[in-house]
């Protein structure tokens, strides 16, 4: 246990490989050697929980966990405001719910959502933070803007998505229109090109809306908080 920084959960199954069975697991947390934070997770009790150490547990127990929308985007530094307590946005391919000992340190929220039609054999573009060694795995800037905009109409203000909008003019153009031509929302398409038009992007002069999945020339009309929702393609 000296060797696991602090801060870092480990599971039953990390320490059997130790050569600690559960039985000496649990000797260990009645000396106070170990910090029981569930049924067969545990951490060193000299130290807080990580966050980063933490995320990368949860992404080898839910199949293609990774830090997307707002939160990507927040820490790829596009933001409107600096919130006091943002909550994490996590997303994958599984139903499932977020550990307690997790939230409890960590406010955070799951989204099981496959937008995206290669998820399925890969994750495009959410790769661990900045290419450094033992970082989660966090939506390139590109994908999580689209993560976002999947949301408006349901958790996502439209007007708060505007804002972010604003801030996406150095997203990679070819990488967006990639992800898009793979996008199996339709709605999410149109907002992307309906905001880029509006905010004058760089980007989107660049993207060929004839080659993207729009869903025909009909207008998608939808119902929000912020009121009608109306698309054209």
């Amino acid at each position: 246990m000296a060797q696991v920084p602090g801060g870092t959960p480990v599971t039953s199954e990390d320490l059997a490989l130790e050569g600690i069975s559960a039985d000496l697991a649990v000797h260990y947390v009645r000396a106070g050697w170990l910090r029981r934070l569930a049924r067969g997770v545990y951490c060193r009790p000299d130290a807080p929980l990580q966050r980063d150490p933490s995320l990368l547990l949860l992404q080898r127990q839910i199949p293609g966990l990774h830090v997307g929308g707002k939160s990507a985007l927040d820490w790829h530094g596009i933001r409107h405001y600096v919130s006091q307590a943002p909550r994490l946005h996590l997303y994958g391919l599984k139903s499932a719910k977020l550990p307690e000992w997790f939230t409890e340190v960590f406010p955070a929220e799951y989204h099981r959502k496959q937008l995206f039609r290669s998820d399925t054999s890969g994750m495009q573009y959410a790769r661990p933070f900045e290419g450094r060694a033992n970082a989660p795995n966090v939506s390139a800037p590109e994908r999580a803007f689209l993560e976002m905009l999947s949301e408006v109409g349901t958790r996502q203000p439209l007007s708060e998505a505007r804002e972010l909008a604003e801030g996406t003019y150095s997203l990679r153009s070819s990488v967006l229109g990639e992800l898009l031509r793979d996008c199996s929302n339709v709605k999410t398409v149109r907002l992307c090109l309906h905001l880029g038009r509006e905010l004058s992007l760089p980007w989107a002069k660049k993207l060929d809306p004839a080659s993207l999945p729009t869903g025909g020339s009909r207008p998608w009309v939808s119902r929000t908080n912020d009121g009608l929702l109306i698309l054209k393609s």
